[in-house]
């Protein structure tokens, strides 16, 4: 029997069709950010990492959009502003606030819209990292106020002579500079490997140091009480690290020479490799693209604060002098010894610092293994290490870790000392 479909039944059929399949979508991360953004109080809200000694303060200053009612904030830590730009509403009543650049998240439950309570969480470790978090509203300070904030018991203002002692027995030498003003004291330590960074906090009531940092990556908590001329102090390092340090005040305390640390084996007096970029091509120094240039090759990881403070001077340097016959080659050692995911944080990066220069993936972060993938060179001592290639190919000068702008003055003389070196070496090849 044949069969007839009025043609109103055919379109109500497709109208009801289109209508539940739409009922049954589901909106994606980002209409959940917009249409069920829950409130999340703008202003300056005091944040904390508990460490075994204790919190570990450090201050968000969160901003909202209004116009898209999206969501930014700032980490503080003394002068240093880093952009947290990622906010993802998982629930009505939940924030995910991925940390800069890092593989790494702070996340919790929305309470009231002025408090915050969950975790710091750090991916990519051999082992689960998550670390209790809660963030305040409207609490403008770091560290417990005190009751009379300008007569300070104590002056930690200078320059010391530290030594770090680890809960194996080993030790190492570090430089504090620490900055006072009535109770508020900045400043950083500068060890062999790199700086400390922004370090802020204060000298308490009963005239001891409370210092910290938190920068997303990085928790660091220091105390210390002061005899004298000397300090006797501990640190508390993210999840369960703990050092104990002394420090004795030194206008001309030094660290060792870090041109001298890192070097190349007898019998060697060139750097090779060869590794991928981030489009899968092998790159190595002989290829067409580096001959007769002066070449800065950087020994980084996107995990490391200090190597991200040394992009953050080299990337704007080698916009100004590629033109001078200069190349800089970044070797990215990662967490994840798979392609796909360091490509994945590498790239990121070379965005949010608008990086001009080549990175390469050179395999996986551990010291050791990384020091298999250069075996011209003694050891890798710090992530960062920059090495100095001439125009033959020769290197000239190796630089280990880096003290950045948390350190003020030093930093400036870091600066002038790159800026010499390379104005010496591209000088060389023109006169040849």
């Amino acid at each position: 029997m044949k069969k007839i479909f009025p043609q109103f039944s055919l379109a109500l059929y497709t109208f009801l069709l289109l209508f539940f399949v739409s009922a049954c979508k589901q909106p994606t991360s980002e209409n959940k950010q917009t249409q069920k953004t829950p409130l999340l109080t703008a202003g300056m809200w005091r944040a904390t990492i508990q460490t075994p000694g204790g919190k570990l303060p450090f201050q968000l200053d969160i901003k909202k959009n209004e116009e898209n009612q999206q969501y930014t904030a700032h980490i503080i830590n003394g002068e240093e502003r880093i952009l947290l730009d990622e906010f993802e509403f998982v629930k009505p009543d939940s924030v995910k606030i991925t940390l800069h650049v890092f593989d790494a998240y702070l996340t919790g439950k929305i309470i009231d819209g002025r408090r915050i309570k969950g975790l710091w969480i750090k991916n990519g470790l051999k082992k689960p990292y998550e670390v209790a978090f809660e963030a305040e509203h409207g609490k403008n300070y770091r560290f417990a106020p005190v009751a009379d904030a300008n007569q300070p018991l104590v002056d930690f203002n200078g320059r010391w002579q530290v030594e770090f002692t680890k809960k194996d027995g080993s030790t190492y030498p570090a430089i504090g500079i620490f900055k006072q003003q009535k109770r508020k004291v900045t400043g950083t330590f500068m060890t062999t490997t790199g700086d400390y960074r922004y370090l802020e906090g204060q000298v308490n009531q009963a005239g001891e140091l409370q210092i910290s940092a938190f920068d997303g990556n990085h928790a660091f908590l220091f105390q210390a009480t002061q005899q004298g001329d000397s300090l006797k102090g501990q640190f508390w390092h993210g999840k369960s690290v703990y050092e104990s340090w002394t420090g004795i005040k030194n206008a001309q305390a030094k660290l060792p020479d870090a041109n001298r640390l890192t070097y190349l084996k007898p019998g060697h007096d060139k750097l090779a490799f060869s590794f991928p970029d981030m489009l899968g091509k092998k790159v190595s120094l002989n290829d067409p693209k580096f001959k007769n240039k002066v070449v800065l090759v950087q020994i980084f990881g996107t995990w490391c604060p200090n190597c991200l403070d040394e992009t953050a001077f080299l990337a704007p340097w080698y916009d100004k002098n590629k033109s001078r016959g200069v190349e800089i080659i970044g070797l990215a050692y990662e967490r994840s010894p798979e392609f796909a995911k360091a490509k994945k944080r590498i790239e990121k990066m070379i965005k949010r610092y608008n990086i001009g220069y080549d990175f390469l993936f050179a395999g996986h972060n551990d010291k050791k293994e990384a020091a298999k993938t250069l075996p011209m060179l003694n050891h890798i001592l710090s992530f960062p290490t920059t090495i100095f290639i001439d125009r033959q190919g020769k290197v000239r000068k190796i630089h280990t870790g880096f003290n950045g702008p948390g350190t003020g003055k030093y930093y400036e003389d870091f600066k002038r000392d790159f800026k010499q070196t390379m104005d010496e070496l591209i000088a060389e090849g023109k006169s040849q």
